[in-house]
């Protein structure tokens, strides 16, 4: 019997060749359908879309071979496609869902299937479990129509998704203020499907942006894997003093996430640009609304909340979380500690692309570098600290979280401990506002320690001592 397939934070990824095979893929694809079938959807479209990494068009259109098959049409885009273009192209062709070949921010050794909603937003839950309960055992069980027959007999068309991706960005924002700016831009796409679009949004004007790792390379060479934190945004960092540039910005894998780095080089973590993004809609575009956030993210915006009278949710780690709340809330933004941020009147899905012409908008609305945009958001909110640490993990997860619920500590780095939450993973809450956080992450095999606090003497003492308590030192 084949394996079992799980999904995880977003959706199932696998390790190339070895479990994330093109029999898998169309085993999970034919859950996926049987989902479909099962919400009254047959012979509606669905969206399939891929990125840069290895294979994933062929991937992409094995999957589209197999929805075919099971009665449903297919748009599949035409070339490696931004995650956040093909959730809006769900939208704007009236789909009914999405599936996506992306393993995102991961190492080069794996590939993904994101699956979505017909509102472009991750699937809840409930919804996940309902697919992996449709996955077939066996490769024999699923359907299949090759490729070249389900286009000739129309129930797979190709299409560019980029047109009216391009028509709703310039609802979002006017861009023509960005093009006369004059500012310089170093824009890093990590290799993936980032690469192009900012030159292309915001040329023809004063404004120069220089890319660095813009082709394919699904090694993905000068980083660990395209995900948009250090040590792996240093080489956009050292580019974007060669090229004496404004601001960096850096696009992950599939470019559903933003890093950001200020005119001295310096990386601006992931935490700051949500408190920053927040910052921007209540107080430069004066917009009002709720604010969701996953429990791993900062703290500034529960204080931004305040000062503003807006709602703040919280929520699980992941946008399968994130998404249905926006929904329900109408939320003005929404976000998550990995670098996604999500916006009103667009789609409930990350988009890294909208939210770095966000951030410049903000430099060109209020006419300050990064730096010193950071300096108005922590003069409202006070300055806040975060670092991360990621350790492989394999062994019993249910041992692990005994170990760390039998720790039970009454401080960490010195700050006494005020409360323990346990939606997701286990955070300590800290007596100055901070906290750490500790958690299995949904997509890989590894233990996160997370903290933010407002003390920057003591970040690294208390993930030393979420370490301890985790059982990893």
């Amino acid at each position: 019997m084949a394996k079992t397939i799980k999904f995880g934070t977003d959706g199932w990824r696998g390790r190339i060749a070895e479990d994330y095979t093109f029999d898998n893929v169309r085993r999970c694809t034919q859950g996926f359908a049987a989902y479909l079938l099962e919400q009254g959807y047959r012979d509606q479209w669905v969206v399939v879309g891929y990125d840069r990494r290895f294979h994933s068009e062929n991937f992409a259109a094995a999957a589209a071979e197999v929805l075919a098959a099971n009665g449903l049409r297919v748009y599949l885009t035409e070339g490696a496609t931004p995650t956040p273009v093909i959730s809006y192209s769900i939208v704007a062709r009236q789909a009914v869902a999405g599936l996506n070949i992306t393993a995102s921010h991961n190492p080069p050794t794996d590939n993904g299937f994101k699956v979505r909603d017909r509102f472009g937003g991750a699937i809840d839950p409930q919804g996940l479990q309902q697919i992996e309960a449709q996955i077939p055992a066996e490769v024999e069980q699923v359907k299949r129509l090759p490729l070249p027959e389900a286009e000739q007999q129309g129930r797979v068309m190709r299409f560019d998704p980029t047109p009216a991706y391009l028509e709703q960005i310039n609802r979002l924002i006017d861009l023509q203020p960005l093009r006369q700016a004059g500012l310089r831009i170093a824009v890093d796409p990590m290799w993936g499907n980032g690469a192009g679009w900012f030159p292309r949004l915001l040329g023809g004007g004063a404004t120069q942006v220089f890319e660095i790792h813009s082709q394919r390379n699904p090694i993905f060479p000068e980083m660990s894997r395209p995900e948009p934190i250090q040590p792996n945004v240093d080489a956009g960092l050292r580019a974007t003093l060669e090229h004496r540039a404004d601001v960096l910005l850096i696009t992950d894998g599939d470019a559903d996430r933003l890093g950001v780095g200020d005119e001295h080089g310096k990386f601006i973590d992931q935490l700051r640009v949500f408190g920053l993004l927040a910052y921007y809609l209540l107080e430069v575009r004066g917009e009002r609304g709720p604010i969701v956030k996953t429990l791993s993210t900062t703290t500034m915006l529960n204080k931004l909340g305040k000062l503003y009278g807006v709602p703040v949710h919280e929520t699980g780690v992941g946008f399968k979380y994130v998404a249905p709340k926006m929904l329900e809330t109408r939320a003005m933004i929404g976000g998550e500690e990995s670098g996604g941020y999500a916006f009103r009147q667009h789609v409930p899905e990350r988009d890294g692309i909208l939210a770095g012409l966000y951030m410049l908008d903000m430099m060109v609305r209020l006419d300050k570098k990064p730096s010193e945009l950071l300096e108005l958001l922590f003069a409202k909110v006070g300055a806040h600290y975060y670092d991360r640490i990621d350790s492989a993990f394999s062994g019993d997860r249910k041992q692990r979280e005994q170990i760390i619920l039998g720790a039970n500590p009454s401080t960490l780095g010195g700050l006494r401990v005020t409360s323990l939450d346990t939606i997701d993973g286990f955070r300590f809450n800290l007596e100055d506002g901070g906290w750490l956080l500790i958690r299995f992450s949904g997509t890989e095999p590894i233990l996160r320690v997370y903290t933010e606090t407002t003390r920057q003497d003591r970040v690294q003492a208390i993930l030393q001592d979420g370490l301890r308590v985790a059982g990893l030192k």
